[in-house]
């Protein structure tokens, strides 16, 4: 028994167990999968320097919000400033009613209650005017409101004048109180125009609250509806990259199936048909750009593995060196695919003796790090005369579109002998 370097608990060296998992690979970190120029270990100190490890988990949100309505979107809004406004209006004169010991406060707060229902009212009108302006910008708006204003300045003194002068006198006392000086000096259209100038300013006042949060929330809005138009391109575009695997390991797998045909190798085409049914079942019924367990994307590859080992039964040998503990960690799906099937392509059938891909992975800084690594020939996928190195580019492209600046991926020959990729991404946890 012995205990992985990055996993934890025993672990057993030997023979593939019967999921195919090995012991952990030994050495790793010694620069076993260096790259050039530099020659400097992959998995090395110099990994330290990648990003920033913090908030780099969690998974892309892909809720959208529903798009407002045109017209009376923000209604609550506007009927919760407008509740809120003349409540804390009617509160204070009351307030200010009760601390001058006024007469007839009982009176008075009913009609206050009243003239105070009006200017909701009208409040609610100057809100319907504003709708005219409503998808406008904030100037627009403002000066909307600054004409809106005026009406209900004009009339709420009238009928301000009305409840507390005109209506029932009997039962105010406080126009007894007013001396007949100041009834003679201020006639009834002075005191209006006098009281005009300040409800202006009340009606003002709300309706600068209301514009100035109404603008809030749209600026608001426009945001979400960026951050879901920019997920929708993403996601596209991940779909697209996504979709490029198949066909590109299907013409590949179709001219392997063709050679073996002609080959008369029934029984190998057989087997090789049957694992192609069988990762196509699987890979075409995931959706592109969900993310699977590290699990489940290490039995697509070795399915896929397997297909190739019908071509080069004594060539092509497998490791892998996960710990048990990232098999729930989620990864793009397929993210290895293209990475595998270069190094079948241009390490594996390009040699003449038996090549060994490996597959490890471990967690470090809150990045998941994934290596694959053949000891061939070190050709590189751009640099073979038939190869394009679309698949490579496909993959940190993904990672890229995916994950931007927090995963990425780096490559290149080994000094020894072999190739090595090595992508990295956020840790994503899974149930």
């Amino acid at each position: 028994m012995g205990e992985s370097k990055r996993g934890k608990g025993p672990v057993v060296h030997g023979e593939a167990d019967a999921t195919g998992y090995r012991a952990p690979l030994p050495d790793r970190g010694d620069g076993e999968f260096s790259i050039n120029p530099a020659g400097a270990s992959a998995s090395g100190a110099a990994w330290g320097t990648i990003g920033n490890a913090a908030g780099l988990d969690g998974g892309m949100d892909r809720t959208q919000p529903p798009l407002p309505r045109r017209w009376f979107a923000d209604a609550p809004l506007a009927i919760k400033t407008i509740l809120g406004f003349w409540t804390v209006y009617f509160a204070s004169t009351s307030l200010r009613a009760v601390l001058m010991d006024q007469l007839g406060q009982g009176e008075m707060f009913r009609r206050r209650a009243a003239v105070v229902a009006l200017a909701m009212l009208l409040s609610f009108l100057i809100y319907l005017a504003l709708q005219l302006v409503a998808r406008r910008g904030i100037a627009a708006k403002i000066a909307v409101a600054a004409i809106a204003c005026l009406p209900p300045a004009a009339l709420q003194p009238i009928v301000n004048n009305y409840m507390f002068y005109v209506f029932a006198p009997e039962a105010a006392p406080w126009i007894d109180a007013m001396s007949t000086r100041d009834m003679a000096e201020w006639s009834t259209l002075k005191l209006i125009a006098d009281v005009a100038y300040s409800w202006y300013f009340f009606f003002a006042a709300w309706a600068a609250i209301y514009v100035a949060l109404s603008y809030a929330g749209q600026l608001r809005e426009a945001d979400r509806r960026a951050a879901a138009l920019t997920r929708q391109a993403q996601e596209a575009q991940l779909r697209a990259l996504r979709y490029q695997i198949n066909p590109h390991f299907l013409f590949n797998t179709l001219n392997s199936l063709s050679a073996l045909v002609l080959a008369r190798r029934t029984e190998a085409a057989e087997q090789m048909l049957g694992n192609l049914s069988a990762f196509f079942r699987t890979t075409l019924t995931t959706e592109p750009t969900a993310d699977v367990a590290l699990a489940e994307e290490i039995r697509l590859q070795r399915l896929y593995l397997e297909i190739e080992q019908v071509r080069f039964p004594d060539r092509l040998k497998i490791e892998i060196d996960v710990p048990e503990e990232l098999l729930t960690r989620r990864v793009p799906v397929l993210i290895l695919q293209p990475v595998v099937e270069n190094c079948v392509k241009y390490g594996v059938a390009k040699a003449r003796r038996p090549v060994t891909i490996r597959i490890s992975a471990y967690e470090e800084a809150g990045r998941l790090h994934l290596k694959v690594k053949d000891d061939g020939d070190g050709v590189a996928p751009e640099q073979a005369s038939e190869g394009t190195g679309v698949g490579l580019r496909n993959v940190c492209d993904r990672l890229a579109s995916r994950f931007g600046e927090a995963g990425g991926c780096i490559h290149g020959a080994d000094p020894g002998g072999g190739y090595t990729v090595h992508i990295y991404f956020p840790a994503i946890r899974g149930d």
